[in-house]
């Protein structure tokens, strides 16, 4: 039986200066701007045909705040997918509270990274299934990475961030994953600063290193602006879910038209 490729809209989210959480969107994790509400934008989404939902709270790390786990609440409550949410998750206890708050899988960066038993801890207290690595990865073309990737015929390496891409950690992303999947990972979220926002298009190599490298299933992020754009993700890098942002948010194309697109294109998708 051939498994279906997911289509995620993904919300990033921060507390406005009155404290109250909202959607921002930005380019190259940079220059945000308002976009919207999380639980309007929720019931959107899972109107829409969405197959599952992402809410990243985007300065939790940095900030070294907790996730705002009121507003994973109310996004939640309005959810009949699967949802997702990162950020600011350091312990087995926050993956606790994160679940408990409405959460179905729990994505994790920094703190998987400072202390990768984490992972082991989290997978076998919660199941494998609700623990996804997320990576915010950076392209190096220096000597210093474990694997290389050919762009426009320079030798290029994946630099592993954190605290939402302010701190390089010299860690090669294609090391990290293979490791996160013996520690039990169970989806790997690649996402790519230098695509981020760009909507030029997923970062191929990045993430087709990356499906090469696990068998774990593969969420590509950053840089879509098309259907095409997810196409090629799915043929050309072996993604099993597409994550999108603006595309969706600003009304540019639907889950929908995304969706039949994908179908007339070969590619197996749920409608």
């Amino acid at each position: 039986m051939t498994l279906t490729n997911r289509i995620i809209p993904c919300i990033d989210v921060d507390l406005d200066p009155t404290g109250n959480a909202v959607v921002y969107t930005g380019i190259n994790f940079e220059n945000l701007r308002y976009t919207g509400d999380p639980v309007e934008m929720a019931q959107k989404y899972n109107q829409a045909g969405a197959d599952e939902f992402v809410f990243l709270d985007i300065t939790a790390s940095s900030d070294s705040r907790s996730t705002m786990l009121n507003a994973v609440s109310n996004v939640a409550d309005e959810l009949s997918i699967p949802l997702t949410v990162g950020g600011g998750i350091r312990t087995k206890e926050d993956v606790k509270n994160t679940l408990r708050a409405g959460a179905d899988k729990v994505s994790i960066n920094t703190a998987a990274l400072s202390r990768p038993s984490l992972i082991t801890e989290s997978s076998e207290a919660f199941g494998n299934q609700c623990i996804v690595i997320s990576i915010d990865a950076r392209r190096r073309f220096d000597e210093h990475g474990d694997h290389y990737a050919k762009i426009n015929g320079e030798s290029c390496w994946f630099e592993c961030t954190i605290k939402g891409g302010r701190e390089g950690t010299g860690i090669d992303v294609v090391s990290w994953v293979q490791t996160a999947q013996k520690l039990g990972a169970g989806e790997i979220f690649v996402n790519s600063i230098d695509a981020d926002g760009t909507k030029d298009g997923y970062d191929i190599p990045l993430t087709k290193s990356v499906c090469d490298s696990v068998s774990t299933p593969v969420i590509a992020s950053s840089g879509c602006g098309s259907p095409q754009h997810m196409y090629e993700v799915f043929a050309n890098a072996g993604a099993n879910a597409a994550l999108a942002a603006s595309i969706f948010h600003f009304d540019e194309y639907t889950i929908t038209e995304t969706k039949e697109y994908l179908q007339s294109h070969g590619i197996p998708i749920r409608l």
